[in-house]
């Protein structure tokens, strides 16, 4: 055997427990989604079903259900994503220009992102809900100010969606912040000095040499919010409860697992056709920020 080859052959054996391994748990499960959304009327007791085509797919895109989960996550990521990376952005410019007690406040920020999911939600549930016995925390401080009081968690849409995307961004927000904060400790200060003896304004700074150097971090974490967006579902639970689609404020991963173990379970086929929905978008909207990347982003 030649050696170059052989080289091959032993490097193909090394990647053999991982190609494996993603086969198994990544390849043959979305082969299998795709199978069973094309499926039409399957039956899970008795393994069957009537005939094969894209009905699964109409029926979910007419599903009230799903496009009240679909408004919902859209929201939520529209909302969510840019606003969050925004914060996180400033409070890291914040956190890395002060030098006493740098890391006592790193360490206050990042606490919640560490804080079990549902702690936090029954906490914030605490706070806004209102009850026959009390207003909340947060409701008596909107009459205090001379507001009228608001039930965040049974009451309007709208003051559903503003507790969901508050929480949501309340959560995200600290790992954003501790990335941001290892990005701009990681710009050569040399820029920094230049720029000083130029005579440049703080702002001119910011914008021409900080936000170009981490731009690849930015773009990083503006994916993963979107992705991580777009699967919401334990937040939406911590808050509501399980019966979302009453609350009116269900995902499309939460609609999803109703599919399958709620209390409409027992439809896989029309899960796995939501799923295969939510990968199309979340595909389309990846592939859109990478095309955008390519002009926005500066990679050293």
């Amino acid at each position: 055997m030649k050696p170059e080859l052989k080289k091959n052959v032993r490097a193909w054996l090394y990647l053999l427990p991982a190609v494996a391994f993603l086969a198994v748990f990544m390849v043959y499960p979305l082969i299998d989604v795709v199978i069973y959304s094309m499926e039409e009327g399957y039956n899970f007791a008795s393994q069957t079903y009537r005939g094969t085509g894209l009905y699964n797919f109409r029926f979910v895109l007419r599903d009230p259900y799903f496009l009240q989960a679909l408004k919902n996550t859209f929201i939520i990521v529209i909302i969510t994503v840019p606003i969050s990376t925004g914060l996180a952005l400033l409070i890291a410019v914040v956190l890395s220009s002060i030098k006493k007690l740098r890391e006592l406040y790193q360490t206050v920020f990042f606490l919640p992102y560490v804080t079990n999911t549902l702690a936090v939600g029954l906490v914030f549930m605490i706070l806004f809900k209102k009850t026959p016995y009390s207003d909340g925390m947060i409701n008596l401080l909107i009459k205090l100010f001379g507001g009228s009081a608001v039930d965040f968690i049974d009451g309007p849409y709208a003051a559903k969606m503003f507790i969901m995307c508050f929480y949501t961004i309340w959560v995200v927000m600290p790992f954003k912040i501790l990335i941001l904060t290892s990005a701009l400790a990681s710009v050569n200060e040399i820029y920094y000095k230049a720029a000083r003896v130029d005579g440049t304004s703080p702002f001119r700074v910011f914008y021409r040499i900080t936000l170009p150097m981490i731009s690849p971090i930015i773009f990083y974490l503006i994916i993963t919010g979107f992705i991580g967006a777009f699967k919401a579902y334990s937040d939406e639970v911590a808050l509501f409860g399980t019966n979302l689609n009453a609350a009116g404020m269900n995902t499309i991963v939460g609609y999803v697992y109703d599919m399958l173990y709620g209390d409409s379970g027992g439809y896989p086929s029309y899960a796995a056709a939501a799923a295969l929905i939510l990968f199309a978008i979340v595909f389309t909207i990846t592939a859109i920020n990478l095309m955008v990347s390519k002009s926005k982003v500066y990679y050293k």
